[in-house]
């Protein structure tokens, strides 16, 4: 028997229930039609004149209804006379390449065929100024040669720093439109300065570029489309604060102010740009974002398909398995921190050889007297929190909680002659 076996061959692994979490489910039925009348409105027809060529920014992942909402965009340009594309703006995903940004579109549904209008791809940008900071101001090539500019994007909080305006439609215009220079260049200071530097660079684009309208959908915490509006420039400085609010109050969260132990199923970019997103676990990659649970040790289990060995995340867990590192591409995950400045979420945690000794080594060096009484949650993934398994020791806390409801007995997790659960 070899050492770590031998220290962790005695440590419980906790019975756990399943509990279900309620959370708010307002949504949008009908999106075209809510769409539609945003866009009708007669300050934003004004904006578009017929014969203008208009790039249409697009491509943030896992926006909910993302085709619909850029098929009607691209309908309601179209019947104003206009001539609408898309440019993929997405910063440097892709592998910061042009036919890897139109792969990440189609993947997202994003097609020429399914919106209507002709995708134009290129990593090729121009600078259009600087900061006083310094920093160069970036914007896709095709975007500036166009008439007009309308951008694409879904409201939400950021992963890695706190201010009025953190991921939306100032985003995508100063970061997605950039490209990987401008993602870079945005990022060169650091999230310190994100608050700050995001809003600064979209002001300046808005101000030298014909940015006509922005389209802002928030969506509520099962990813459905609860918001949708439609903002001039000058709206989207003074109103893409409060949609952020809106979209802080919608989140899902895990109703536990302390834990022992979080144990996550999978993470990947599919799921969050960090693997697993913050604003659920508590766990930020830097100091200048907060919220979320106190958790004392997270294990992450496997990394998805989806991200294609990006592993992105890891780095934030204290411990993992063996399968989701042989599972990483690690040009692929290193590249995610040399971009972004932020390489912790990057390195590869303490590794065990299954999930079971994974858990037991967070149950272990949990920091508690009495490891029968471990407070631990286990869960899929961040995007699903509607159900999650408790362990015994939470079960009156969620007797007590209005947002939770325990759903079945206590039961033993189940793992395989490998170690690893089913």
């Amino acid at each position: 028997m070899g050492v770590i076996q031998d220290l962790l061959k005695d440590i419980p692994v906790p019975k756990m229930a399943k509990v279900k979490v309620n959370f708010s489910d307002e949504k949008i039925d009908n999106l075209e039609h809510a769409l539609m009348e945003k866009l009708q409105q007669e300050h934003i027809r004004k904006t578009v004149k017929p014969g203008m060529e208009i790039a249409l920014a697009v491509g943030s992942r896992g926006l909910d209804r993302l085709v619909e909402l850029t098929e009607v965009t691209v309908r309601f340009l179209k019947e104003l006379g206009a001539k609408p594309f898309i440019v993929p703006s997405m910063g440097s995903h892709g592998g910061a390449t042009a036919e890897g940004q139109r792969e990440v579109l189609a993947h997202l549904g994003v097609t020429e065929e399914s919106v209507g209008c002709e995708i134009r791809s290129s990593m090729e940008v121009v600078k259009i100024d600087e900061l006083p900071n310094g920093l160069p101001i970036y914007i896709d090539k095709y975007a500036s040669e166009a008439d007009g500019i309308v951008v694409i994007n879904r409201v939400k909080p950021h992963t890695a720093f706190r201010g009025p305006v953190e991921s939306g439609i100032m985003k995508m215009i100063s970061i997605g439109l950039g490209k990987q220079r401008g993602a870079e260049a945005c990022h060169q200071l650091g999230f310190k300065y994100m608050a700050e530097n995001v809003p600064a660079m979209a002001k300046v684009i808005m101000a030298k570029k014909p940015v006509l309208f922005g389209v802002a959908s928030v969506e509520n915490a099962f990813d459905k489309v609860a918001a949708v509006d439609v903002l001039t420039p000058a709206e989207i400085i003074e109103k893409e604060a409060d949609l952020q609010k809106k979209a802080k109050e919608l989140l899902p969260k895990l109703f536990f102010d302390q834990l022992d132990v979080l144990v996550i199923d999978e993470i990947g970019k599919n799921i969050s740009g960090d693997g697993m997103d913050p604003n659920i676990t508590g766990r930020y990659p830097t100091p200048y974002a907060s919220g979320g649970p106190d958790v004392n040790k997270m294990v992450v289990l496997s990394v998805t398909p989806e991200s294609e060995g990006n592993a992105n995340g890891v780095g934030t867990a204290d411990f993992t398995t063996q399968r989701l590192v042989d599972d990483m591409d690690l040009e692929g995950t290193y590249a995610n921190g040399l971009t972004s400045t932020v390489v912790s979420p990057t390195k590869i945690a303490t590794t065990l050889p299954n999930d079971k000794q994974a858990i037991q080594a967070a149950v272990k060096t949990c920091n508690i007297l009495d490891f029968t009484t471990v407070k631990m949650v286990r869960i899929k993934n961040t995007l699903k929190i509607s159900e999650i398994e408790v362990s015994e020791a939470l079960l009156d806390y969620i007797a007590n909680h209005p947002n939770m409801e325990q759903v079945s007995d206590l039961y033993e997790i189940n793992f395989d002659e490998n170690g690893n659960l089913f």
